[in-house]
């Protein structure tokens, strides 16, 4: 029962770890990645709809991605929201194409960039650490319960410790 909790906790961490991942790709570092569009909605005839289930995105040289819309009647709803979004980047109607252009990061941005990726890393090791204390609750209850001795769960606090250090490192 006690395996069941830390592979639980360890599944969870795991899970924490891949959404830090997917976060720090929506950052905008200078490099042009589709990642970059992932967390734009458009406008698509009146309904909140993500700009990847609207189009292809791709990479055609460092500083541009080229999104191809399914539909071409989306062309300047994407190109709206893009320019609307907090990214900083260009957007132009190429035909039935949208042509993003990403800038060099200034100063001022990249260090916004750095604060806002410290933030990212702040909050994976706060839900680490929830993760963490959960798993400790319930291995304490199964010692209350009389399902642990008091040296078995010392030594699962110190198996728990050990998986947490491992994931906020």
């Amino acid at each position: 029962m006690p395996h069941q909790v830390i592979s639980d906790m360890e599944k969870r961490m795991k899970k924490a770890l891949e959404d830090l991942d997917a976060d720090f790709g929506t950052l905008r570092t200078g490099r042009a990645t589709p990642a970059l569009l992932d967390k734009i909605y458009v406008d698509y005839y009146g309904t909140p709809t993500p700009l990847k289930s609207l189009g292809n995105v791709s990479v055609p040289d460092a500083r541009q991605l080229l999104v191809a819309p399914y539909d071409k009647g989306a062309v300047g709803a994407i190109a709206n929201a893009i320019a609307k979004s907090d990214l900083g980047v260009g957007a132009v109607t190429d035909g039935n194409n949208v042509r993003v252009s990403v800038p060099n990061l200034t100063t001022e941005r990249r260090k916004e960039m750095v604060k806002l990726a410290g933030k990212k890393a702040e909050a994976h090791k706060i839900a680490v650490r929830n993760i963490r204390r959960d798993a400790n609750d319930a291995l304490k209850k199964m010692e209350k319960d009389g399902d642990l001795s008091k040296d078995e769960l010392a030594r699962h606090e110190g198996e728990v410790q050990k998986i947490t250090d491992r994931f906020i490192a």
